[in-house]
């Protein structure tokens, strides 16, 4: 299979960028680095990204940013922020991938344990992880051609942790966070939200 991975030179993009490239041919895109660049936040960079990728057979986002910061302190601009990145620039990887993606191709979005399990500061992260997966919920039910789609909801990267200093046994290696993108991309289910601490279950 052809593989898009949008995100690809990030701690969890890198890691599932080396596991399908054993077994498939990978295109990286990021925001300025990579084969191809995108950017999430604008509909046009996307739509011109799998213009200039051409066929592909499946879309790994491991991208999307989003704003963390207390009630009192976030702003609508970093609510809209959070929307226009994360949630709707994974959506529209969706809602534009299908118009070019092979038939019998899968989708592949991030969202993150805190759509389920919040923190203090998590209220705009929280929000739009949650959406994310409604989103996908509901758009498998739609897309055509045999096409899926399914989003991961990572817990935190053990490799994330260390670099900011904190419990490390709190985490999940980034390698074994890839091998729930690894099931969504060669699976058949569509419509989850896949847990890498349940894979077994899959």
């Amino acid at each position: 299979m052809r593989v898009i991975v949008v995100g690809g030179t990030g701690t969890i993009g890198s890691a599932v960028v080396k596991m399908l490239s054993e077994r498939h041919e990978v295109v990286v895109a990021g925001r300025n680095s990579g084969a191809v660049t995108v950017d999430l936040a604008a509909p046009d960079s996307i739509r011109a990204m799998f213009l200039a990728v051409g066929k592909f057979d499946a879309v790994v986002s491991a991208a999307g940013q989003a704003k963390f910061g207390s009630l009192d302190d976030l702003t609508d601009a970093d609510y809209l922020f959070s929307f226009s990145n994360k949630l709707m620039g994974q959506a529209n990887l969706v809602r534009i991938g299908r118009q070019f993606i092979a038939d019998g191709g899968s989708l592949t979005l991030t969202t993150g344990v805190l759509s389920r399990e919040p923190i203090k500061g998590s209220a705009s992260i929280s929000m739009v992880n949650a959406g994310l997966e409604g989103f996908v919920r509901a758009a498998a039910l739609e897309l055509p051609r045999g096409i899926r789609v399914n989003v991961v909801s990572p817990p935190w990267v053990t490799e994330t942790l260390v670099a900011r200093k904190m419990d490390p046994s709190l985490g999940m290696p980034a390698a074994r966070v890839a091998q729930a993108y690894l099931a969504s991309v060669e699976g058949t289910m569509t419509g989850q939200t896949i847990d890498p601490r349940k894979l077994e279950g899959l």
